[in-house]
C-alpha cells in the first residue's frame, strides 16, 4: 500500500515517531539518496580529476585540491543554515521537501557552470554551486531518519540510507567511464540522477507542515548564532561529532586519491577500469557491513561495540597499502574499508540521530552532523597535498588515514548515554 503524498498538519512535528516506516517509504528515500551521492560523489571520483588534469596537468593535484576543498567550505556554511531553514519552513508542501527538491533544481545550474568551464576559477564557481544545493537537499533527506523513523528501526534504516553514498558513487564511475563519453555528458547525468530521485521522493512521500502557530518566532540574528552546539552543554553530540569527523576524514583518504594511486603508484594500465573494478568490491563490502549490522544493532539496542570493529577494519586497510602498494592488495584493501565503512553506516548515523540536542532543530543539528561529511573535504586534499609532496607520498598518506581512523573509534567510546 503506497503512504500518502499530501503535506499534513501536525500539532507536534518534532514528537519522537512511533510508527514503523513501511517499505514504500524507505525505498523512496534510498533511490533520492542514490540519486544525491551520485551527483555528490562522482564528480569528486572522476569528472574533477579529469578536469582539473585537462585544465592544468602539471599540477593536477593542487588544481583538484584547491576546487574540492574551497566547494567543502561551501557545503560546510550551507548545510546547517539549510537545515534551520526547513526546521522553520512553514510551506503548505511542507517544511522539507521544498528544500529537498529546491537544492536538486539548483545543483543542475552548478553542473552546467561546470560542464563549460574553460578555465579554473569558473570551475571552482561551478563547484561551489553545485555544493549548495545539494547539501540543500542533503540536509532535508538527513532530517527525515528522525522525523520519520522510530529508534528501533532507525540502525535498519540508517544503514540502508548508509549504502547509497557507494551504491550512487558506483553507479555514477560506471556511467561516466563506461556509458558516458565527456565531461559535459558526466555532468548532465549526475544533474539528472539528483532532479529524478528528489523529484519521486517529494511527490510519492508525505511531509509534514509545520503550523505558523508554533514555528520558531526569533530574530534571524538569534537563529544564526542559534547554529551553534555548545559541546559543554552537548557532550555526548561533540564526542560523537569529532568521531564521525575522523571516520570521514580518513575515508576520505582512503579513497578520494584512489585514481592517481592506481595511475601513479600501482601503474595499472587502465586505471579507470582499475577504479571501477574497486569501487565494486568497495561497494559491495558496504552493503554486506551496513544490512546486517544495522539489523544486529537494532535487535541489541548496541551502537558503539560496531563502531569499534568498524574503525579496526578501515584503520586495517590503510595498513594494508602502508605495507604492500600493488594490485592484489588494493582489492583486499577495498574490500576491508568497505566492510568497515557499511559497518559504521549504519550504527554511526543512528547513534547521532540518538544524541541530537533539540528535536525542534533536527534538521539543523544533522547539518552540523554533515559538516563533519564536507570538512574532509577541506582537509583531506590540504594534508594529502603536504603529504605527498614533502612527507613520504601515498605509504604517508594511507599511515595517516590509518591514525585518523583509529582516533575515532576512541572518540566515540566517550559517548554516555548511548550503549
Amino acid at each position: 500500500m503506497a503512504e500518502p503524498t499530501a503535506a499534513v498538519p501536525v500539532a507536534d512535528p518534532d514528537a519522537e515517531p512511533v510508527s514503523p516506516v513501511r517499505p514504500n517509504w524507505i525505498c523512496l528515500l534510498f533511490v533520492a539518496n542514490v540519486g544525491l551521492w551520485f551527483a555528490l560523489i562522482t564528480p569528486i571520483q572522476v569528472l574533477l580529476p579529469k578536469q582539473a588534469a585537462l585544465l592544468d596537468a602539471a599540477d593536477k593535484e593542487l588544481v583538484f585540491g584547491v576546487v574540492t576543498g574551497i566547494g567543502a567550505l561551501v557545503s560546510a556554511a550551507v548545510t546547517p543554515i539549510a537545515g534551520m531553514a526547513s526546521d522553520r519552513t512553514t510551506s503548505r508542501f511542507g517544511r522539507r521537501h521544498p528544500w529537498t527538491i529546491g537544492g536538486a533544481l539548483a545543483s543542475s545550474v552548478g553542473f552546467f557552470v561546470l560542464a563549460n568551464a574553460g578555465d579554473v576559477v569558473v570551475m571552482t564557481l561551478g563547484w561551489c554551486m553545485v555544493q549548495a544545493g545539494l547539501n540543500a537537499t542533503l540536509a532535508a533527506l538527513t532530517a527525515a531518519l528522525p522525523d520519520r523513523v522510530p529508534v528501533l528501526q532507525r540502525a535498519r534504516v540508517a544503514g540502508i540510507v548508509g549504502i547509497t553514498q557507494i551504491i550512487g558513487t558506483l553507479a555514477g564511475t560506471v556511467v561516466v567511464t563506461m556509458l558516458i563519453a565527456g565531461l559535459g555528458g558526466g555532468y548532465l547525468a549526475c544533474g539528472v540522477a539528483v532532479i529524478v530521485g528528489a523529484l519521486l521522493f517529494v511527490v510519492r512521500t508525505p511531509d509534514t507542515v509545520l503550523p505558523r502557530a508554533i514555528a520558531p518566532s526569533e530574530s534571524l540574528g538569534a537563529a544564526l548564532r542559534g547554529i551553534w552546539v555548545s559541546p559543554r552543554r552537548h557532550p555526548d553530540f561533540a564526542w560523537a561529532w569529532a568521531g564521525h569527523f575522523c571516520v570521514q576524514v580518513g575515508n576520505a583518504l582512503g579513497v578520494m586519491y584512489l585514481l592517481f594511486f592506481l595511475t601513479d603508484v600501482v601503474r595499472l594500465p587502465d586505471p579507470d577500469a582499475g577504479l571501477l573494478i574497486a569501487m565494486s568490491l568497495y561497494a559491495s563490502a558496504v552493503l554486506v557491513g551496513a544490512v546486517v549490522t544495522g539489523a544486529l544493532s537494532d535487535r541489541s539496542g548496541r551502537r558503539k561495540p560496531y563502531v569499534v570493529v568498524a574503525v579496526l577494519l578501515m584503520g586495517g586497510a590503510s595498513v594494508l597499502l602502508v605495507i604492500w602498494q600493488t594490485w592484489a592488495v588494493t582489492m583486499v584493501a577495498a574490500l576491508t574499508l568497505g566492510l568497515g565503512f557499511g559497518v559504521y553506516a549504519s550504527v554511526g548515523l543512528a547513534l547521532l540521530t540518538q544524541v541530537l540536542p533539540a528535536a525542534s532543530a533536527r534538521a539543523k543539528d544533522l547539518g552540523i552532523v554533515n559538516i563533519s561529511n564536507s570538512l574532509p573535504q577541506v582537509i583531506a586534499p590540504l594534508v594529502a597535498t603536504v603529504v605527498l609532496a614533502n612527507l613520504g607520498g601515498y605509504r604517508s598518506l594511507y599511515a595517516v588515514s590509518a591514525v585518523v581512523t583509529l582516533a575515532a573509534g576512541v572518540l566515540i567510546t566517550r559517548v554516555r548515554t548511548v550503549r
